[in-house]
C-alpha cells in the first residue's frame, strides 16, 4: 500500500515545501501559476507510480499452496545451524521406501527426523526445507533461512531444498503433484526472488545420486518443469 508517510517523503525529495506556503515562512509567495500545475502533475506521476508498484507486488506475492506447519507431523524443533538467504531451488526425493497416497506420510516424515538428528548423520533437522507428500500436501521441514544437509559430496548454501516424499525411481507423479510441484515452486520463487533458471535437482549439483529419481527427473530434462514454473510467474505478474 501507499502509504500517507511514503508518499510525503517522496514529495520531500522533489520540492522544497517554503514555495508552497508564504505565511508559514513569512515571506511572499511568487510561485508562478504554470509551477503549481508542474507540481501536480509531477505529483500524479509519483502516486501514479507507487500504486503501479504496489499492485503489481500484490498480485505476484501470496503463496498458491498451503504448507502444512512442523506440528502436524509432530516435528521437533531444529537445532542452530548456519545460516543463509536462498538464491536457487533443488529438487530432491527422499529415495526409501515406496510411499503410497494410502501410507502415513506424517509418520514417514518424523522418521526421516529422528534419523536425521540422530547419532548415525547428527544433523540439525529434518535436512530439506519443505517436503511434498504423494497426497499432494506439502509440510514445513527446516526453516528455509537454514542451509540444509545432504548425504552426498555438493554444498546447499543457498538452495532451498523441496523434497518428494517416497522413491521416485521406483512411483511416478500425477497431474496433482505435477501442479502442486509447479504452484509451490512459483511461490518460492517469488518468495525468496529466484529466477525460474535456478530451479534444478540433486543429481544436477552431484556426481553420487540419481536423486530425485527417474520420473521426477524426467520432467526437468525435458524442459517442463521450468517451462510451466516460468509461465505460472508471467501470469503472476513476477518478472526474474
Amino acid at each position: 500500500m501507499v502509504t500517507r508517510c511514503g508518499f510525503i517523503k517522496r514529495l520531500n525529495k522533489l520540492f522544497d515545501y517554503k514555495s508552497f506556503n508564504p505565511y508559514i515562512y513569512g515571506e511572499p509567495n511568487h510561485f508562478p501559476m504554470f509551477k503549481s500545475r508542474l507540481t501536480l502533475f509531477l505529483i500524479a506521476i509519483v502516486f501514479s507510480a507507487n500504486l503501479a508498484s504496489a499492485q503489481s507486488k500484490k498480485s505476484a506475492s501470496g503463496d498458491t499452496v498451503k504448507i502444512m506447519p512442523k506440528s502436524e507431523w509432530k516435528g521437533v524443533e531444529g537445532r542452530p545451524y548456519k545460516q543463509h538467504v536462498p538464491i536457487k531451488i533443488t529438487v530432491h526425493h527422499e529415495g526409501g521406501k515406496v510411499l503410497t497416497k494410502n501410507d502415513d506420510a506424517k509418520q514417514r516424515l518424523k522418521n526421516i527426523q529422528t534419523w536425521g538428528m540422530g547419532p548415525d548423520r547428527k544433523w540439525a533437522d529434518v535436512p530439506y526445507h519443505l517436503l511434498i507428500a504423494p497426497n499432494g500436501t506439502v509440510y514445513e521441514g527446516r526453516n528455509p533461512l537454514t542451509v540444509g544437509e545432504t548425504n552426498t559430496e555438493y554444498d546447499p548454501t543457498g538452495h532451498l531444498l523441496i523434497c518428494f516424499l517416497g522413491n521416485y525411481s521406483q512411483q511416478k507423479l500425477d497431474e496433482k503433484l505435477l501442479k502442486v510441484l509447479v504452484n509451490l515452486l512459483a511461490d518460492q520463487c517469488i518468495k525468496y526472488n529466484i529466477s525460474a533458471k535456478e530451479i534444478s535437482t540433486h543429481r544436477d549439483h552431484s556426481q553420487q545420486t540419481t536423486c530425485p529419481g527417474e520420473d521426477i527427473y524426467s520432467y526437468f530434462k525435458s524442459g517442463y518443469i521450468v517451462k510451466e514454473v516460468r509461465k505460472m510467474l508471467k501470469r503472476r505478474n513476477f518478472n526474474n
